[in-house]
This record gives structure tokens, sequence and C-alpha cells, in this order.
């Protein structure tokens, strides 16, 4: 009865040791480029919204973090070539058979951080958390459509 329940374990636990995070090895790593650029830009948009969660607004911070995410966001987007849609990406391949859809989740995310820079310059912060909700739902709509959990 134990060898019933041992032995599936352990070749659960040896399947997953010999599992490996795949690796982009095209040429420039367009896959990993693009992902990069999304930890960067999540980096800067995360600790704004804790700053706001956590009632700890400061408003000079979030302002140079709002202009540091735009300054960042463009990053990504010129790494989702034709032919990019492979491991280890992330993309669903909506990313690419629907690229009028994509490219207007892009242009929302791109209107919604520019008023969230608007906003944070205002130092008001009934805007700053208007805007950063609203960047937040474009970030979160164009995953829902497009990106593997």
């Amino acid at each position: 009865m134990h060898l019933k329940l041992i032995l599936p374990i352990a070749l659960a636990i040896g399947l997953s040791a010999c599992s490996k995070p795949v690796e982009d090895t095209r040429p420039g790593q367009p896959v990993k480029t693009r992902q990069t650029a999304f930890k960067e830009m999540l980096r800067v948009f995360d600790p704004m919204g804790a700053m706001l969660r956590d009632g700890k607004y400061n408003p000079g911070k979030f302002e140079a973090m709002a202009a540091e995410l735009i300054t960042k966001r463009t990053a990504p987007w010129t790494h989702f070539g034709a032919d990019t849609n492979y491991p280890p990406t992330k993309a669903l391949p909506a990313v690419w058979e629907k690229p009028v859809e994509f490219e207007k989740a892009r242009e929302a995310f791109f209107t919604s951080s520019d008023a969230l820079l608007a906003a944070a310059k205002s130092k008001d912060l009934k805007s700053v958390t208007d805007a950063y909700a609203k960047a937040y739902d474009t970030c979160q709509s164009c995953h829902k459509q497009f990106k593997r959990k």
C-alpha cells in the first residue's frame, strides 16, 4: 500500500527536478527582452500601488515613479515580432491573430499612463488613486486577452 503512494510522489519529484525554465536562444532574445522590459515597468508600477494601498502617499515620489513608468513603457512593444511566438513566451496567439486589438490595448495603456502622470503632477490623492486604478485596469484587460497565466 505504501509503495502505491510513494511511487507517484517520487516520480513527480523526479520529473519536476528534470524540468528547467525554457531559455530564449534566438538572436537578440526578443521574448526575454520584452519579458525583462515588462518586469522593469512592474518594478515601478507595483510600488506606486503599494504606496496608495498602504496609505503612504508621497506626492513627489509618486510623480517621479509615474515619470519613470513613462520612460519604460515603450520598451517591450517592439519585441512582439511575427516570429516571436515561441517558448518561453507567455503571450497568447491572440497577440498575432488580433493585431488591431493588441494595438488598441497598447494604446489604452499609453493613454492611461499619460493620465496617471498628469494626475501625479496634480498631487491630488483622489485623482492619483483613480488614474492608478484605470492604468491597472488597462494592464489587467490586456493580460486577460493576450497573456497566459
